[in-house]
């Protein structure tokens, strides 16, 4: 294997594969409490797969859904258990068959969650599913876009193949996924329409909405009509009133199931459920992007890994603006 003698910016020798690292672990399912700091062995890579010293972690809601017991035999492949599958670190280590990366890349990806996570000091990732970070933001801010950009851009583009001009309604626009979507629809030229909090109208129209609904105090099903594509990120009575502003042969992609049109039947829509799945070359174009200045990454906090406990439990409401960050060595919150 090919290895670096340094990991830039830690200022020690790097650790390598069967090396002893920090992580945050779980054992059994539950509440944030059974997310614990512990010392575990650094998995061996294999032909096709990188070491990185992670620098951040993005947290997603799959983290604490798995967590609760969402994926029931996560346990029992990756015991213990280490969440996270947003990150953003430097290539210290590459598998014999991998030429695309080289000890010290900066790199951002989403791990396949069949692997132990992010959540610790050094992470194995299959070269297909990084790219190299963009140089023009932080690695702690790179660690917030793969998951919730690559979530976006299936949905829009992949999923509901929206086209310039057309009409997306995009739930949750402050959300993770949302912040991109919005940007994202927004660089394809469709007229973009979000529903947020009153708190978070300015912001979403400040990366490219054309028009934000407070879904606290609108009904936006009533103020709505001949919508193209709907992103829903939310379910429930939102996905079954969402159907009702679909125009005729128009698409509702969403990220937390299909089960609307039991309540709200509609033979001329489409209704996709799906979830992201990793691609090191969409993810390498979403890092273009933001290296041009067309996509901004909006961070609601940043936690240090011990307060991995604070982290999820405000990822739990739902009401974070942008994502959530976890880092590996950074003593303060910001």
């Amino acid at each position: 294997m090919k290895t670096t003698p340094q990991s830039e910016g830690i200022g020690t020798k790097s650790k390598a594969s069967g090396d002893k690292m920090k992580a945050i672990v779980i054992h059994n399912y539950g509440d944030a409490n059974v997310l614990h700091a512990e010392e575990v062995t650094i998995p061996k890579i294999g032909q096709d797969d990188i070491l990185v010293k992670v620098q951040a972690a993005g947290i997603n809601p799959i983290d604490w859904k798995i967590r609760e017991g969402y994926k029931k035999d996560f346990l029992d492949n990756n015991n213990p258990g280490i969440l996270g599958w947003d990150v953003a670190g430097t290539v210290t280590e590459v598998g014999d068959l991998v030429t695309r990366f080289k000890p010290g890349d900066k790199i951002f990806a989403n791990p396949t969650a069949a692997r132990n996570g992010a959540y610790a000091e050094y992470i194995i990732i299959r070269s297909y599913e990084a790219a190299l970070a963009p140089k023009n933001i932080s690695l702690i801010e790179a660690a917030g876009v793969p998951l919730a950009a690559q979530t976006a851009w299936i949905g829009l583009f992949e999923k509901a193949n929206l086209k310039s001009d057309q009409k997306v309604l995009i739930h949750g626009a402050a959300g993770g996924v949302g912040t991109f979507a919005v940007q994202l629809a927004k660089i394809a030229g469709a007229h973009v329409i979000g529903t947020c909090s009153k708190e978070n109208i300015e912001m979403v129209k400040s990366i490219g909405a054309d028009q934000v609904i407070d879904y606290k105090s609108e009904d936006f099903s009533i103020k709505l009509k001949n919508i193209d594509v709907v992103l829903d990120t939310i379910g429930g009575d939102t996905q079954v009133k969402s159907l009702k502003v679909l125009k005729s042969g128009g698409t509702l992609v969403s990220t937390v199931g299909v089960n609307a049109a039991e309540k709200a039947p509609r033979s001329d829509v489409n209704t996709i459920a799906y979830y992201s799945i990793a691609n090191g070359a969409r993810l390498a174009e979403i890092g273009g992007l933001i290296e041009k200045g067309l996509i901004k990454v909006i961070i609601d906090r940043t936690f240090p890994y011990e307060d991995v406990k604070e982290a999820h439990q405000l990822s739990e409401t739902h009401h974070a603006k942008g994502k959530i960050i976890l880092t590996m060595d950074q003593k303060t919150k910001g």
